[in-house]
């Protein structure tokens, strides 16, 4: 008879459930500055150590400190927080306007801004992203993405530039580098590798930049993204974003919890970087250094953004079901906005009275593009793009079968 003690299988668990206090101890952080920054063409074996540290600029004071500290002049840091909290407002409106029914579902990106925003101006025009559904500040961020024509999408109205073909938040913007968002996890990587090879086979200079979720690095596609991206060096960035949350799973379920996701790329044979997705100086250096070794025929390099998801998953998740209520004021990397704002203050380049008046501006420039969308029509009024619209752009001529039913249609 056997002596050795049954199997048994080690489920994760999140540090706390609702009414106790979450431990982050287990975030394995480092002292803002204290990351070794190696040269971009460096291999992915001399990133090892950078899969596990994490990388920070802003120190508790709001200084700038360390070798990832980026050369940035303080118009491109006001630019950036400006985006963030336009952001942030936009957000926290359609939150409302879901609630009021006008739009049937939104997500937000509430603690995670400076994550796509920094991201954006390490980007050049004609780069392309293949974003998840909380990136929006990639495309707020521009001057060139009219908020009214984005809140039309989530309302499907008239002037929806998808005619409601869509999930509301799932934004596609060509011209704007933004690859149509798809409701299946982890599609995104594949696609941003194959978009960034194909650039390459084609003797172009654009990259690519691929998003994806704690939760979503279980999906096969990432896996295969990352093989594919490794052997044949394609020019794209990974972006793992660990929230810590997929809706109501800890992103441990994901295989976070005794190791990271950045180190699965380096086992994939990717240079790869663990990195304060709070922090927007590091985020804007780390996704310069990677989009250098991308345009310089280096490789892929795959980004791990540390960060928290503040608020629900979506309008159809309650969190405080499955996690502490004050979770995101005790998450250690604390506030994006707040931490920007406090290094502008530190050097001179902000005050409290500029960001109130800022603030101010914002909510009501936000306010007059809803009032713009709403003109074309909400879910409540019923003013959604014409059934004869499903026919369309399709096909460059419409076959005779598609006639036949929209003559059926009558519409």
């Amino acid at each position: 008879m056997s002596s050795r003690p049954p199997l048994h299988l080690h489920v994760p668990e999140p540090s706390a459930r609702p009414g106790n206090l979450t431990d982050f101890s287990y975030l394995h952080l480092s002292e803002a500055g204290a990351v070794r920054r190696p040269p971009v063409d460096t291999s992915h074996f001399d990133t090892q150590d950078l899969a596990y540290d994490l990388i920070r600029v802003l120190d508790p004071e709001g200084k700038a400190v360390g070798p990832w500290a980026p050369d940035v002049s303080q118009d491109q840091l006001r630019r950036g927080l400006r985006a963030m909290m336009k952001t942030r407002i936009f957000d926290a409106r359609m939150l409302v306007a879901q609630r009021q029914k006008k739009i049937s579902f939104y997500m937000q990106c509430l603690g995670e801004e400076a994550i796509a925003v920094a991201h954006a101006q390490a980007l050049e025009p004609g780069d392309m992203c293949f974003p998840t559904y909380r990136q929006q500040g990639l495309l707020l961020s521009r001057d060139d993405i009219a908020m009214s024509e984005l809140m039309c999408q989530l309302m499907s109205n008239e002037r929806d530039p998808l005619k409601g073909r869509q999930l509301p938040v799932m934004y596609s913007y060509k011209r704007a580098g933004f690859f149509s968002i798809s409701g299946n996890l982890a599609t995104q990587f594949i696609q941003a590798v194959g978009w960034a090879m194909a650039s390459a086979i084609k003797g172009d200079t654009r990259i690519a930049s691929g998003w994806i979720g704690d939760g979503a690095t279980a999906e096969a596609d990432f896996h295969t993204a990352l093989t594919f991206a490794h052997v044949y060096r394609a020019p794209v960035i990974l972006n793992v974003v660990n929230n810590q949350w997929a809706i109501s799973t800890f992103q441990a379920i994901a295989g976070g919890e005794s190791t990271t996701f950045a180190a699965r790329g380096v086992g994939c044979g990717i240079a790869s970087l663990r990195v304060d997705g709070n922090d927007f100086l590091a985020v804007l250096s780390a996704s310069r250094w990677a989009a250098e070794r991308a345009r310089s025929n280096l490789g892929p390099t795959l980004i791990e953004w540390v960060t928290y998801r503040a608020g629900a998953h979506s309008t159809s998740d309650d969190p405080s079901k499955y996690r502490p209520a004050d979770d995101w004021q005790r998450f250690p990397l604390g506030d994006p906005v707040q931490r920007l704002q406090q290094h502008l203050v530190s050097i001179g380049a902000w005050s409290e009275q500029e960001h109130q008046q800022v603030q101010a501006e914002l909510e009501a420039e936000v306010a007059a593009a809803q009032k713009e969308a709403e003109s074309h029509g909400t879910m409540l009024d019923g003013h959604i793009p014409n059934a004869a619209t499903m026919f369309e752009d399709v096909y460059a001529e419409m076959p005779e079968h598609l006639r036949r039913q929209l003559q059926e249609l009558g519409a």
